[in-house]
């Protein structure tokens, strides 16, 4: 009920605002501040995933080392 009252009385000020302007108003703001306040969390969110991330890197023994002749053919590394 206070809802249609709030919108009876901003009705009037509706009729006042040149229609050529056209403006984002408090509902621009609002998804704005939404929008904000959600890349702020992701960001957030994304700096302790990446805290816990290790960037050692582990040799692993099962991939032999191998080179490429000049034929383009791959053989084992020797030495």
């Amino acid at each position: 009920m206070s809802v249609s009252l709030a919108v009876t009385h901003l009705v009037p000020l509706a009729k006042e605002l040149d229609k050529d302007k056209v403006t984002p108003g408090v509902l621009g703001f609002i998804v704005f501040a939404v929008m904000a306040l959600a890349v702020w969390g992701l960001m957030k969110s994304m700096n302790k995933h990446m805290g816990k991330v290790d960037f050692t890197e582990t040799p692993d023994a099962s991939v032999e080392e191998t080179t490429t002749d000049a034929g383009g053919k791959t053989t084992p590394a020797k030495g």
